[in-house]
């Protein structure tokens, strides 16, 4: 098992130097391609605002900044992307219409890397992290610090499918990781499930993991982040959005928690 691609999506920002960093932590144990991929402002979108058939003194102005400022935050990005210094690194700079060149490189890629900011739904890259996750459905790594195979790895898994999925997605890591722990929070979802199961499947995928088992009741997000301190997972993999997104939205969720937790671990999630 072995991952090939790993892509970081970029805008620019200061953020930009976390993702990096994070992606090049997970790409070296495989010698993988890491594509740093910025994703400018797109100005087709701009297009139903500037009205049809006519380019005004005000429209011209407004496409004008926007070109210098897309110039500027690449530079600011192509120089993060440099400073990496990675042999089997590639700088791509997506053009319009920017979704859909976004979706294809996240669609060619094992694993794309986030900093922390666009989860919590700030910065220029909130779309593109609701995007690869969401509608792409590509497993994502939020970076808080870059991963090491030395840290300790949490695996998140309640039998379902969210979960499952991120799970096998991730054996790859997780077959090199120092220590693997399986939090199974049994008390916390009316499905009934044997956690030695996903024990069985990681030893069968070359992961040497035990099991926490999370005996209480109560939300499962602040129970998953307590068992993380307790275990020193730096790591947790776990899926997201295992209900219906408008329930979400109203009701908020375990992933939700999660992604906005400041004192929490890097997540690598899949839906």
């Amino acid at each position: 098992m072995s991952w090939a691609r790993i892509m970081a999506p970029l805008s620019g920002a200061a953020a930009d130097g976390e993702a990096l960093s994070a992606a090049r932590a997970l790409a070296v144990p495989f010698e993988a391609e890491l594509a740093a991929v910025f994703a400018p402002a797109d100005a087709a979108e701009l297009m139903p605002w500037m009205g049809e058939g006519f380019m005004g003194g005000v429209q011209v102005a407004a496409l004008d900044t926007l070109k210098q400022a897309t110039m500027e935050a690449e530079r600011r990005a192509r120089a993060h992307f440099d400073s990496l210094d990675y042999a089997h690194g590639r700088f791509v700079t997506l053009g319009s219409p920017v979704a859909s060149e976004l979706a294809m490189e996240a669609r060619l890629s094992d694993v794309v890397v986030f900093g922390a900011d666009a989860p919590r739904g700030r910065g220029p890259l909130v779309e593109a992290f609701q995007q690869v996750l969401m509608e792409e459905r590509r497993p994502v790594l939020i970076a808080r610090g870059a991963p090491s195979l030395d840290d300790t790895v949490a695996v998140a898994w309640d039998g379902g499918r969210e979960a499952t999925r991120s799970a096998r997605i991730a054996s790859p890591w997780l077959a090199k990781a120092k220590r693997v722990v399986i939090l199974a929070a049994t008390q916390a979802t009316p499905r009934e499930f044997d956690p030695a199961r996903m024990k069985d499947l990681f030893a069968q995928r070359g992961v040497v993991a035990e099991v926490e088992t999370l005996g209480q009741t109560g939300e499962p997000g602040p129970m998953l982040l307590a068992a993380c301190r307790s275990v020193g997972a730096r790591l947790l993999v776990a899926g997201a959005f295992g209900h219906p997104r408008f329930q979400q939205f109203i009701f908020g969720g375990t992933t939700k928690h999660l992604m906005q937790a400041d004192d929490g671990p890097s997540l690598f999630l899949t839906h």
